[in-house]
Order: C-alpha cells, then structure tokens, then sequence
C-alpha cells in the first residue's frame, strides 16, 4: 500500500509541468479519481484506476484538488483527477421566478453555479429529489429544468 501525507503541488505547476508531461507521454501516470464531494477528505483509503491501494492521510492545511500531484519520481506519478459532475440546470422565465429557484436553492441549501442567467446545481443524489422540490414553479412554467449528466467543467 502507498502511504500519501502531503501534496507535492499542482500538475499545472510550471516546475511540474515538464515532467508530469513527460511522463503522460510515456504512459507512467496512474490517477486517483474521485468524486468532487470527496475533495474535502483527508484521510481515507482508495485504489487508483490502475489498481494501486493507497492510504491518504493529509495534514488539516492541505487539501485535494483536480491535479494533485501525490507522488512523483523519474518513472511514475499519481494525480488527483475529478470525476465530471451532474448538474440540473434550471431556467427561470423571469426575475421573480429567478428570485423563487434561488431561494429554495439557498434554502435546501444546494452547491450551486451560475451560467448566465441559469442557476446550476449540483446533482449529489436522485434528480427527482431537486426537482420534486420545485415541481411547482416547474408545472407553473416558471423554471424549466434539464438534466445534464457528467459535465467536465462543473
């Protein structure tokens, strides 16, 4: 099992870069993937895609990010890499109705986006559960709210 207690830095690094770069090239970069909810976690165990048990155990000052080197040597890294989100975009039809899905957004209290003028939110749990709580500005033609499964740029 390898033992994670730190983050050596972001794979964006410029010091990083060249050689996380490198390495995708060759082929020698395992990732642990993980849910966006889970990025708050620091100590937990986990595989990797390529099917290395590893232990994480970060200090309270550091935490997981998409890009998180965890391990790099001159043959081989490990880079946090997020899964894409589920999100319920939601399009009210005014500003009174933009006033409503926000406050139930805040209310029910909801991780949330904004794109524009909709308001995105995201899906941690059956769709149904959102939009259950908004079926009347739903069936009133106030919000119109569509589905939008695994979005890269959550």
């Amino acid at each position: 099992m390898l033992k994670i207690d730190h983050i050596i830095g972001s794979a964006s690094d410029a010091v990083l870069h060249d050689r996380i770069h490198d390495l995708a090239h060759a082929h020698a970069i395992d990732y642990l993937v993980l849910p966006r909810q889970d990025l708050s976690r620091r100590r937990f165990r986990s595989a990797t895609e390529g099917g290395r048990d590893i232990a994480i155990s970060l200090a309270r000052d550091q935490q997981l990010f998409d890009g998180a080197v965890l391990m790099l040597d001159h043959s081989n890294a490990l880079v946090v890499k997020v899964e894409a989100e589920d999100w319920l975009r939601m399009t009210p039809r005014d500003q009174s109705a933009a006033l409503q899905v926000g406050f139930h957004a805040g209310n029910l209290h909801w991780r949330v986006r904004f794109d524009g003028d909709d308001l995105l939110v995201a899906v941690e749990r059956e769709v149904e559960s959102y939009t259950d709580r908004i079926d009347a500005l739903i069936q009133n033609g106030l919000v119109e709210a569509l589905f939008e499964k695994g979005r890269a740029d959550g």
